[in-house]
């Protein structure tokens, strides 16, 4: 069975691999799909998320997941591909009432689609993308939270 993954991985952290090597561990397949637009203040163009995806992939030495980009609904895009479930990472109370709202309208929107929800690790409860960004924006240090490939591309972004 192939899952998807979708998210706007922007960029991606090892709160995000860390999602993925666990649900590797459960699901045959894993399709990480990430979102061209979304509500969110983007750094990354959809290029270069895909490719920090892939090469974060690399890095971490997950391999066989394929990495796609969707500008749709999510259900929207699992039914063109022909899937039915979807993998969600939770840290918090914040992301439950988030993903518990949007399972409630994606299932009203297509009821023989599925959601599952992953906790990361202890290490990646508190880890976020956009705390990832505003501490390489101020110069810090974040090598322990991205793949190397990431480190790179938000010194490049950000100085």
């Amino acid at each position: 069975m192939t899952i998807v993954y979708p998210g706007t991985f922007d960029p991606a952290t090892l709160g995000h691999m860390d999602i993925i090597r666990r649900a590797g561990k459960i699901f045959g397949g894993i399709e990480v799909a990430v979102v061209r637009r979304s509500g969110k203040q983007l750094s990354f163009s959809i290029e270069e998320r895909v490719e920090l995806m892939r090469g974060s992939l690399e890095e971490a030495g997950l391999s066989g997941i394929s990495v796609t980009s969707f500008d749709c609904l999510l259900v929207e895009y699992m039914r063109s591909r022909g899937l039915t479930t979807f993998i969600r990472g939770l840290r918090a109370n914040s992301d439950f009432e988030y993903e518990f709202q949007m399972q409630l309208m994606n299932r009203r929107l297509a009821p023989d689609i599925t959601g599952l929800y992953l906790m990361p690790s202890e290490d990646n409860m508190y880890l976020s993308s956009t705390l990832v960004k505003e501490i390489a924006m101020y110069g810090g240090d974040v090598k322990t939270l991205v793949t190397e490939c990431v480190r790179k591309a938000l010194e490049r972004r950000f100085g």
